[in-house]
């Protein structure tokens, strides 16, 4: 099957099955999604999702955020993983978005990766989340999924994986696609044990296909 024939069944799949698909981190404005995503590095959305709420009413915008004590930072956050650097992230971020920008997130990817903690996945994540920009976030569901489908061939890195998507991905689903292979990828083709039973991909699946030869 050729790669844009590929492409144009798994979206349809995902259209049919999955109309609405957002983000599962709770959040209100630019800052607090850009606060929750750095949270969520290495860490689930369930347990982000529990900690922001305390952490976002002490710190509720970035000049607050700016003038915090890591130490206490620390202790809202002290239950997610890597605590010590995500609270420097964190204090350094809104520092900088308020050096920088003036306390307002930028909608730019190159801009967004100025502010500590935010690499290009969540950059990524902002722009396209928060400013519905074509910008597509790859993390490990993502690039696990989309390798196992076959959307991407020999893609061994994340920005390798970005790459071979935005070429197939209409530009206007792109922000949609992000986290249909998210999703995907947290509640059906999970890392260790794919459910592929629960599956509707398994006729175009390439992993699938190597699987039951």
């Amino acid at each position: 099957m050729r790669k844009k024939e590929l492409f144009e069944k798994v979206i349809q799949y995902f259209k049919e099955t999955m109309p609405v698909a957002e983000t599962e981190l709770v959040y209100k404005n630019p800052f607090h999604l850009i606060v929750a995503v750095i949270l969520s590095a290495q860490c689930t959305d369930k347990r982000v999702n529990q900690i922001t709420p305390d952490l976002l009413k002490r710190y509720p915008t970035p000049e607050k955020m700016a003038e915090a004590e890591l130490a206490e930072v620390f202790e809202y956050i002290k239950s997610c993983s890597y605590p010590n650097n995500k609270a420097k992230h964190l204090v350094g971020m809104a520092r900088k978005l308020m050096e920088l920008f003036d306390g307002q997130v930028p909608d730019d990817v190159v801009e967004l990766q100025k502010l500590p903690g935010v690499g290009r996945k969540t950059a990524n994540v902002i722009a396209s989340v928060v400013f519905n920009k074509p910008a597509l976030a790859v993390d490990t569901h993502v690039f696990r999924v989309a390798a196992r489908i076959g959307l991407t061939t020999n893609a061994k890195t994340p920005l390798a994986t970005e790459l071979q998507l935005m070429k197939y991905i209409p530009v206007e689903l792109v922000p949609k696609a992000h986290h249909w292979l998210i999703l995907h990828g947290r509640y059906t083709c999970v890392a260790r044990k794919p459910k592929c039973e629960k599956c509707g991909l398994t006729d175009i699946c390439r992993y699938y296909l190597r699987l039951t030869k």
